[in-house]
């Protein structure tokens, strides 16, 4: 999800679900080290319960970014040992940690020893043609040995070579058997499930089997999903404002409000651009939103060009 989650993209996700634990986009420990920390780890505190992902291996640094993260705020910090990006790659980090257990179980060692906020662990199933269930089954218990006790498993096997990072989403095959078998075989881990979840049906299915479920790209695409997720997997009201009319005048205010901080409605405004998805007039909503023409205009009057019938001329967009 990196360049997605960002903190106004978990701003918005926050108005819609008040429960659902939110996740950053992987951050590096170079990148908190020697990089700018505000930018990486500032967050709104609407956001709440919200997670620090980490990209890294070397335990010292992980610790330190850990405490970071403990410091800040944050509820949880994540290790990623999923992603398979060339770039990753290169930082030996990512889904090639998955060959390096004991290592992983340092770093969470090393983590633990400093914070008292949960380490999790976000992995795959496999690596490259690596497709026995021993070999994520030894993982885990190597990882949790070091005292994690939260795994997030994307039930695919990450192609470390010949499959672009788009690709490792979709190509190799979901094994969902592997983590349901996971949590039998590890019954006192938190165990959840990741990868290929498009329906609160599939959620409710796969929370026969796990304890949690993580949704990615189809929370951000179709953000209007999680309406339902705070009455239907966490017995509590619907957010409020349970209305996407509402949710959308509170995020052109958000707008208004980080504008003087030197944001960019564009860039806040990219990520709700699925708000309105299946409803009529949803497709000239999105394009006057993301019409870079209009970006010298005042939110609000973005929203007002926003809401005109697609038949009546726009005097900004002339």
């Amino acid at each position: 999800m990196l360049d997605w989650t960002d903190r106004h993209c978990r701003y918005f996700h926050r108005l819609i679900t008040r429960h659902t634990r939110l996740y950053t986009e992987m951050v590096t420990t170079g990148a908190l080290l020697h990089g700018d920390r505000p930018r990486h780890l500032d967050f709104n505190p609407e956001e709440h319960p919200l997670a620090l992902q980490l990209g890294g291996s070397e335990p010292a640094d992980l610790a330190a970014c850990a405490k970071l993260a403990q410091d800040w705020g944050y509820d949880e910090v994540n290790l990623n040992c999923g992603c398979p990006s060339e770039r990753v790659q290169r930082g030996a980090f990512g889904a090639c940690l998955m060959n390096e257990a004991p290592l992983v179980a340092d770093g969470v060692k090393a983590m633990r020893d400093v914070v008292d906020i949960p380490v999790t662990v976000k992995h795959r199933i496999g690596i490259d043609r690596i497709e026995s269930y021993d070999f994520v089954r030894d993982f885990v218990g190597t990882v949790a040995e070091a005292g994690c006790e939260v795994f997030i498993v994307h039930a695919r096997n990450a192609w470390l070579q010949g499959l672009s990072p788009k690709e490792n989403r979709d190509i190799p095959p979901l094994r969902y058997e592997f983590v349901y078998r996971l949590k039998r075989d590890f019954p006192t881990l938190t165990i959840a499930l990741n990868g290929g979840v498009g329906s609160d049906e599939q959620i409710a299915e796969h929370l026969r089997h796990v304890d949690g479920v993580m949704v990615g790209r189809q929370a951000y695409h179709e953000p209007w999903c999680m309406a339902d997720w705070d009455a239907r997997f966490f017995g509590d009201a619907p957010a409020t404002p349970h209305d996407r009319a509402a949710i959308e005048a509170l995020m052109v205010e958000y707008m208004a409000h980080q504008a003087p901080k030197g944001v960019a409605w564009a860039h806040v405004a990219r990520h709700m651009l699925g708000l309105w998805n299946g409803m009529p007039g949803a497709r000239r909503w999105r394009q006057v939103w993301s019409d870079h023409r209009l970006k010298g205009q005042p939110p609000h009057e973005v929203w007002r060009q926003a809401q005109r019938p697609a038949a009546q001329p726009s005097a900004a967009l002339a």
